[in-house]
């Protein structure tokens, strides 16, 4: 088939609410003072709006898929993004704490399940050996979030109340609701899932939880030092809080790139040697981070690497998961992308942890050291799935 034929217009309404979804992830961070001040919490509880999110994700992902997989996905990925809308609202009115916690849980689990539900029907919409390029479709309404939506939110969110992002972001998801309403198919084919013990059976697979540990060590790799990119860049590199603002801009501009560019190899070359290709690369980008840490200069290029390099893995680690799944557990896909998007937070969680152990120890300006070290160490079980022969093109798994 022409690879130049055009996406369906269903995917590119996933990737408007994927966008919606990325600004309210990780918005809190350019708001936490803001948060902290009118909430009375202390900057560590409002940072807890971040790890906790993250954590309901992760959990929260596989059961909500579970439970939703014999349903209609038109009907279920619409819905989900009503949840979204609603979870966005409660937080954007909350005047406690407590609430706009419960708010974000709601919005994370939401989240979760729109992502793992999401990715196979972004698959099942693209043509023959496409996936990895519709699947980066989806993806990139997340990365562009971190461009545009993110830096404004927090700009608006600073200048006039943390709340108006979530009421921004809420709009946002109304838009995703109705554009998927609109042009996703009714007809869809369903998932072959199982009944719930035969999904609940891929977390014994071992080729699943082996891909789910590329997808946790690969993006987690990230987050021990991006959790830390501001204060690195002011602190340690000397640029005033303003620059480094900017430079988050020139970060999330490569983070679209590298989506697209991870989607475009992971479609030609096969999800195996772009994940390979990536990882190295990442590994190699840390360590000039870490080198470069006081040459002002280097890290304008570096941090578009980095970006570049780093959202490049998401294609590949999704549609990695979803050929995973195909082979081995043919009757769990939805399942087993939903335990994939889990692992990606798991890797949040890790990568930010570990940052946070080192910055406690005074080892802020080694936390890019910590990249080179899980990255590389992701190649290892990914040589482990090339031994097994889960190799076939990322397109292979449009087939359902």
């Amino acid at each position: 088939m022409n690879n130049q034929e055009k996406m369906h217009p269903g995917v590119l309404s996933l990737s408007v609410g994927a966008f919606a979804i990325g600004v309210t992830e990780f918005i809190v961070v350019g708001v936490l003072p803001a948060i902290s001040a009118d909430l009375k919490v202390s900057l560590e509880a409002a940072g807890a709006l971040v790890s906790l999110y993250a954590l309901a994700l992760a959990l929260g992902t596989p059961l909500a898929v579970l439970g939703l997989s014999r349903l209609p996905r038109k009907q279920v990925l619409a819905g989900l993004m009503a949840v979204f809308l609603l979870g966005n609202l409660l937080a954007a009115f909350s005047t406690s704490y407590g609430v706009l916690l419960a708010g974000r849980v709601i919005t994370a689990v939401a989240h979760g399940a729109f992502f793992g539900i999401g990715a196979t029907v972004a698959a099942s919409l693209a043509p023959k050996g496409q996936a990895g390029k519709a699947i980066s479709v989806m993806f990139g309404g997340l990365t562009l979030a971190m461009v545009l939506g993110v830096p404004l939110g927090s700009f608006l969110g600073n200048l006039m109340g943390w709340r108006l992002p979530f009421f921004a972001v809420a709009a946002m998801a109304l838009a995703g609701l109705l554009a998927m309403l609109r042009w996703l198919p009714s007809g869809m084919a369903q998932a072959a899932s199982g009944k719930a013990s035969t999904q609940l059976a891929a977390l014994g697979d071992r080729h699943i939880l082996t891909m789910m540990a590329v997808t946790t060590l690969g993006f987690g790799s990230i987050f021990a030092a991006f959790t830390y990119v501001t204060p690195i860049l002011t602190e340690i590199a000397g640029f005033s809080a303003t620059t480094a603002s900017a430079l988050l801009i020139v970060f999330g501009a490569a983070t679209f790139a590298g989506n697209l560019a991870g989607g475009y190899l992971s479609s030609n070359l096969g999800w195996q040697r772009s994940l390979r290709m990536m990882l190295v690369l990442l590994a190699v980008t840390h360590a000039g981070l870490a080198l470069s840490l006081h040459t002002p200069w280097a890290l304008v290029p570096l941090l578009f690497l980095w970006g570049l390099f780093s959202f490049g893995l998401s294609p590949g680690l999704q549609a990695g998961m979803l050929a995973t799944a195909e082979h081995y557990t043919p009757k769990a896909v939805d399942f087993a992308s939903g335990l994939n998007i889990s692992a990606f937070n798991f890797g949040i969680s890790f990568g930010s942890s570990l940052g946070g152990l080192m910055v406690a120890r005074s080892l802020m300006g080694a936390t890019p050291w910590a990249g080179v070290a899980i990255s590389l160490a992701a190649l290892a079980p990914l040589a482990w799935l090339a031994r097994r022969n889960i190799g076939a093109p990322a397109g292979a798994v449009a087939a359902h």
